[in-house]
């Protein structure tokens, strides 16, 4: 009966760690293109930086569920977990255009566009999620 429960232990470690990685990757190459250094400003107790940041890796989260959930292969998983990245990375440029100062904003611990870019990034993340279904 224990046997039969983690026959799906390898699957399971093999996918959870490819997410984990998707993760890690997401937020070195995220966190590269914003002009503003998020690990830095949560660092120094900005909360703004938490939120934009928090709320986008949920964005990205969303369709790397998706994918693990509708792949037919980690490589499969794999390339949709990128093709997420590169939703929420046209997503901070188009959240820019109209708030064109936003880095900064969000530098100096305005929350208003934090939660702006945030929400905006989960909902891209939403569609992007839904969009998966293959």
């Amino acid at each position: 009966m224990i046997l039969q429960s983690l026959a799906g232990l390898p699957a399971f470690l093999v996918y959870f760690c490819t997410a984990l990685i998707a993760v890690v990757v997401y937020l070195f190459v995220y966190t590269r293109v914003t002009p503003h250094d998020e690990f830095q400003l949560i660092r120094d107790n900005h909360p703004a930086a938490a939120i934009a940041l928090g709320l986008s890796l949920l964005g990205f989260v969303l369709p790397v569920v998706s994918a693990i959930a509708h792949s037919s292969n980690v490589i499969d998983c794999l390339i949709w977990s990128m093709i997420a990245l590169i939703v929420q990375i046209i997503v901070f440029y188009i959240v820019k255009v109209p708030v064109p100062n936003l880095s900064a904003r969000i530098a100096d611990g305005e929350l208003a566009p934090a939660i702006w870019l945030g929400l905006s990034s989960l909902a891209a993340g939403a569609l992007n999620a839904a969009c998966m279904i293959y």
